[in-house]
């Protein structure tokens, strides 16, 4: 259902009732982002949590359970979603809400079960990005049935390695290893089944050297719009140590993304891939995540994502000052032809505050206490409400975000209250945008 408002401008404007389907720390920030907008008549969120409940109506049930997704739709005469995770574009939620009759005049805003393989597909992105020679590292690809000659490749390349489960695995997916030997049991592990289904094939990568990145657009698949970037920080320990995570903070902007990389990657990297969708008739509304590494000044593709990162989006929603449901309206109605988005000159940085033990074993319904002094924006990445005490729920716990006039005063705020905030088995890394800061301070 649409709504007229009545403006002080004296005419009337449409407005929206608005879904974003997710539960983490990209969906609260996305919905702190839509609930500022004068065209948000009404937001819920599916599933949601305690922190998108503070500027949304939460509704408790499953992503992946499509019939009862549609049916909540429709129920509260939703006529825009965003969706926020993974795992339901590459199971063909879009494809399910544009045929199901009740939830068919729905703008979504997020690629089909097809266009989401740029993500969760590692054989179908890097096939894609030779044909439009995009710049990635050079790599093959193996099977079960590959087994002998995928160990002959591995025997033969350069170290380190990289070594990517073909599907989703909860950013946990990819692996450098520093010796054969180690590649060698890696490749064992993922084919006989370390990632479920998603290691029955393994991409064999060769590793690049240089520093990486985060480059998003949102696109109606013709034209598109440049969002602000980021760094973020995967690896547990300090310095980059310890094992892959979800991600363990971000910062905005990134200062080497400057006019002359950014002219690169539009000319060499978001161009071709809009021309390659436009090639294969490939309908794509939604968001492109490029994960790129700065190789001596030059971008290549790392990785696509189908949708918004995560902890990315808690940096990059406070610095945009456009007005974001106009921007996710234009994409769904595909005319993102003369939109454009403000930036703010301000950092941003979030600190996430994990559970310890994560990424491996940890406990969950720790008790935790946000002091009313806490002035940073803190995303809920996994919390619940038990018995109306907030606790943890998830390996990554909170984002705790802030903006600043330069980056050191944006982390220092956010290291603030990261250690303010209390919760029984609390960790999190004290050196997020550290590199950068030292990289600024040489030049």
């Amino acid at each position: 259902m649409f709504v007229l408002i009545e403006c002080t401008r004296a005419y009337f404007m449409i407005t929206y009732n608005i879904a974003v389907l997710g539960g983490g720390g990209r969906e609260h920030a996305l919905s702190w982002k839509i609930s500022q907008s004068q065209l948000c008549n009404k937001l819920i969120c599916i599933p949601g949590n305690p922190g998108t409940a503070q500027v949304a109506s939460n509704f408790d049930a499953s992503i992946m359970d499509f019939d009862k997704v549609a049916s909540i739709l429709h129920e509260q005469q939703i006529n825009l979603c965003i969706i926020g995770p993974d795992d339901p574009l590459a199971a063909g939620i879009v494809n399910f809400l544009q045929q199901h009759i009740s939830t068919r005049n729905i703008m979504v805003v997020g690629p089909d079960q097809y266009a989401a393989q740029l993500e969760s597909s590692k054989s179908f992105a890097k096939k894609f990005m030779n044909k439009y020679h995009i710049p990635t590292a050079a790599y093959a690809e193996f099977t079960t049935a590959d087994r002998r000659q995928a160990i002959d490749y591995i025997m033969q390349h350069s170290l380190p390695i990289v070594l990517k489960a073909d599907g989703l695995a909860l950013g946990k997916g990819v692996v450098i290893c520093q010796s054969h030997q180690e590649a060698i049991e890696e490749l064992k592990d993922m084919l006989d089944g370390k990632f479920g289904k998603s290691s029955e094939r393994v991409v064999i990568e060769e590793y690049l050297t240089g520093i990486e990145c985060s480059v998003f657009i949102i696109t109606d698949g013709v034209d598109y719009v440049l969002l602000p970037e980021a760094k973020d920080y995967k690896r547990i320990g300090e310095q980059d140590t310890g094992k892959n995570t979800g991600g363990m903070g971000a910062v905005s902007p990134v200062h080497f993304c400057n006019a002359d990389f950014m002219q690169l990657v539009k000319e060499t990297i978001i161009k071709p891939t809009i021309d390659g969708l436009q090639s294969e008739q490939i309908a794509y509304k939604g968001f492109i995540f490029f994960g790129l590494i700065n190789v001596n000044g030059k971008p290549f593709v790392i990785e696509y994502n189908a949708r918004l990162g995560d902890p990315e989006t808690e940096v990059i929603m406070p610095r945009i000052e456009s007005d974001i449901v106009t921007l996710l309206v234009a994409c769904a109605q595909k005319k993102l032809k003369d939109q454009r988005c403000v930036i703010s000159d301000l950092s941003a940085a979030t600190v996430i505050t994990v559970s310890k033990g994560y990424p491996d074993v940890y406990t969950k319904e720790k008790e935790i206490h946000i002091p009313e002094s806490c002035k940073s924006l803190c995303f809920h990445m996994g919390t619940k409400l038990y018995e109306n005490t907030l606790v943890t729920n998830g390996g990554r716990v909170l984002a705790i975000t802030n903006l600043g006039s330069s980056l050191r005063e944006a982390l220092t705020l956010s290291y603030i209250d990261a250690e303010n905030v209390q919760y029984e088995t609390k960790y999190y890394r004290n050196d997020i945008g550290a590199d950068l800061l030292l990289m600024m301070e040489k030049k």
